[in-house]
């Protein structure tokens, strides 16, 4: 029995029930057989960033990030877009991420909850950001998947079938892509 692929799941949203943590339960619960899916709880703890403070020991909210993002074999992320660019949380996230190096050579996705035409500067600034990061940008997953609040169930999952298989295939691609990714380098699955 192999051992499953680990796709960890970032919100860029701090809000309790919105669009990007509605698309990333919903991912979660699609995860394909041989995938699993974890969502990252805790972006609204981590302290602002500080490059005085990125250094052992690092803050414990910073810690766990870190060791849930090199413990995954793919990150998915998901994130609103506010005033053109990144939520400043989220962006938060990202910059405790760049003095690491868990996220370099990772396969990376994101999946826009926004409406047709919305969300294009935070998809920007999320591509800019990880380049830093070195992380991979997987484009054959980076996908939009708008919510329809009308489709969304009393659990919080999408319920729209069209929405659930493109959720599914998102996560298929990055599990393929950390596959591949291993096979380039020679290691085996964490």
């Amino acid at each position: 029995m192999s051992t499953p692929r680990v796709i960890l799941l970032l919100s860029g949203s701090l809000r309790s029930g919105s669009s990007n943590e509605t698309v990333l339960r919903t991912a979660r619960a699609v995860t394909p057989t041989g995938v699993r899916a974890v969502l990252h709880e805790g972006p609204a703890a981590l302290p602002h960033f500080n490059p005085d403070d990125d250094v052992e020991p690092l803050p414990e909210p910073v810690a766990r990030l870190r060791a849930a993002i090199d413990a995954a074999d793919a990150l998915l992320i998901c994130t609103p877009e506010y005033a053109g660019t990144l939520p400043g949380a989220f962006k938060n996230l990202l910059d405790w991420t760049v003095g690491g190096s868990e996220i370099c050579d990772k396969p990376v996705a994101w999946v826009s909850a926004a409406a047709p035409g919305r969300g294009l500067g935070a998809e920007a600034t999320l591509r800019t950001v990880l380049g830093y990061t070195g992380a991979v940008v997987v484009e054959d997953a980076c996908v939009r998947v708008p919510v329809d609040r009308q489709a969304v169930g009393p659990d919080g999952i999408i319920t729209e079938a069209g929405a659930r298989e493109r959720l599914a295939k998102v996560l298929a691609v990055l599990a393929e892509s950390a596959s591949d990714a291993d096979a380039d380098t020679g290691t085996g699955t964490k």
